[in-house]
C-alpha cells in the first residue's frame, strides 16, 4: 500500500508557472509508475502526464507537451509536475496517482493509489 499526498497548488496568472509535488509513504516507491491527471468541475478526470519506475520514461497528452513536465526523484520518494505557460483552461483539480503495473497507462481507472489532490486556479 502507498500513500500519496500533493502540494504546490494555488492560484496563479496565464502565463505563470507553478511545480506540483507528490510525496509517497509506505511500500517501495520506486516500484510504481506515476502520474498525474486531473479534474475540473463538471468535467472528467483526464490524464496530463506519467513516468515510467526509473524516470527514463514519460508521456504526456496534447495539451500538456512542452508546456507540463513531469519527472520523479524515487530516493525522496516524490514526483513533481512543473507547469509553465498556464492557461485558465488548467483550472482544476490535480491528482498524483500511482500504478502497480511495470508500463504506463493512461485511464483513472488503471491507477489503484491516489491523492486527495491540490487545486490549481489560473487567473486570465
Amino acid at each position: 500500500q502507498v500513500q500519496l499526498v500533493e502540494s504546490g497548488g494555488g492560484l496563479v496568472q496565464a502565463g505563470d508557472s507553478l511545480r506540483l509535488s507528490c510525496t509517497a509513504s509506505g511500500r517501495a516507491f520506486d516500484t510504481y509508475i506515476m502520474a498525474w491527471f486531473r479534474q475540473a468541475p463538471g468535467k472528467e478526470r483526464e490524464f496530463v502526464a506519467a513516468i515510467s519506475r526509473p524516470g527514463t520514461g514519460t508521456a504526456y497528452p496534447d495539451f500538456a507537451k512542452g508546456r507540463f513536465t513531469i519527472s520523479r526523484e524515487n530516493a525522496k520518494k516524490t514526483v513533481y509536475l512543473q507547469m509553465n505557460s498556464l492557461k485558465p483552461e488548467d483550472t482544476a483539480l490535480y491528482y498524483c496517482a500511482a500504478d502497480e503495473n511495470s508500463f504506463i497507462r493512461y485511464t483513472p481507472n488503471d491507477y489503484q493509489h491516489w491523492g486527495q489532490g491540490t487545486q490549481v486556479t489560473v487567473s486570465s
